[in-house]
């Protein structure tokens, strides 16, 4: 399973600029919804399009990799 990390994301957007972002900032610097956003926050599993891990990383000047995370959760065992 990804999870998606965005309050760590925003706390580390506001540690390196100062500037602290809500859920209503990033929608609407990114184009998403807020509901979108709470759900990317709130629901663990959320399967947010591409488009959207895209605009988030964009807005936040960060990487995939330090939104997502794969955990082993839901993931098949190798035989």
């Amino acid at each position: 399973m990804i999870i998606i990390h965005l309050r760590q994301a925003l706390d580390a957007y506001e540690a390196r600029t100062g500037e602290r972002l809500t859920h209503e900032d990033l929608a609407a610097r990114t184009g998403l919804s807020r509901a979108t956003l709470d759900s990317i926050a709130s629901r663990r599993g959320y399967n947010a399009s591409l488009r959207a891990v895209d605009a988030i990383c964009r807005a936040l000047r960060c990487s995939p990799g330090e939104l997502l995370e794969l955990t082993d959760d839901d993931m098949p065992e190798a035989t």
